[in-house]
């Protein structure tokens, strides 16, 4: 799906973000000068809500809208956009290895990334990736502007929770005390062998694996083998147990629990490198 605006002012084409006037203000300092910004996200009723709701503000204008990477592309292009707001996806049509690929072809463009996803472990893969932020997909809306306007300011964006992860993981004076770990976690898993070990968890079987991701199934049962050695299982069945397991927690976790987390969370901000 396609959607580009036009015949926006022409302040937005003629003059770049940086070393100008700050976006909610134009260079005579009258009207609002408007974030142009591109949402990706396959659902509809969720996109256009995004849309509706970064609309409703003055200094944001949604002037691109796609479900799918590669109209994504097209968007970006045509748009020229300064923020990509994208969900996280994996496996064919991999969220992650396009905003690697982006951030190398535009590095100026901002993108922040929302997901279901565990934040503790694909918050800190997706700012490896290339993007500036990420917010979780139960998180307050108001939670996505302060996002947003926290990575226009030049700051990334995440949690308290992954900021303190990541803070703690800094101070680890040896290195070789974490590899040494025993059994690790599954925070050692790659990209695709956290994605496979999902599938796994919500019940796929190799063969439906590799058609799901466009792989061989030899190649699916060479990240299996990878994926049970690093969280130091003994076999294929107490890989899939562990991988129910991780699964249920994850996507259906307590109410008492869930609710308990959300609400210690805060906003923590860091520099930009």
């Amino acid at each position: 799906m396609l959607l580009c605006l036009t015949g926006a002012a022409p302040n937005w084409q003629k003059k770049p973000l940086i070393g100008h006037p700050p976006a909610h203000m134009s260079p005579t300092g009258k009207n609002p000068v408007k974030t142009r910004i591109v949402v990706l996200e396959e659902h509809p009723l969720l996109r256009h809500g995004i849309i509706d709701y970064l609309n409703s503000q003055p200094d944001m204008l949604v002037s691109g809208e796609s479900d799918n990477i590669r109209s994504a592309r097209d968007e970006i292009a045509r748009c020229k956009p300064q923020l990509l707001v994208t969900a996280l996806r994996l496996g064919t049509g991999d969220s992650l290895e396009f905003v690697k690929a982006l951030k190398a072809q535009q590095p100026a463009l901002l993108i922040l990334v929302y997901s279901a996803f565990e934040e503790t472990i694909f918050a800190e893969r997706a700012l490896r990736a290339g993007a500036d932020g990420y917010v979780m997909k139960s998180a307050p809306k108001e939670e996505l502007l302060t996002a947003l306007r926290e990575i226009l300011k030049g700051n990334i964006y995440v949690s308290r929770d992954v900021a303190m992860r990541a803070f703690k993981k800094s101070l680890e004076v040896r290195p070789e005390q974490h590899a040494a770990s025993p059994g690790g976690g599954v925070e050692r898993l790659s990209d695709r062998e956290m994605h496979i070990f999902q599938l796994l968890g919500s019940g796929l079987r190799n063969q439906q694996i590799a058609r799901s991701l466009n792989l061989s199934v030899k190649t699916v049962e060479t990240h299996r083998e990878n994926i049970k050695h690093k969280l130091g299982l003994n076999n294929s069945h107490e890989m899939v147990e562990r991988a129910i397991k991780y699964v249920e927690e994850t996507f259906f976790p307590s109410t008492k629990g869930a609710v308990g987390m959300r609400g210690k969370k805060k906003v923590v901000r860091f520099p930009a490198a």
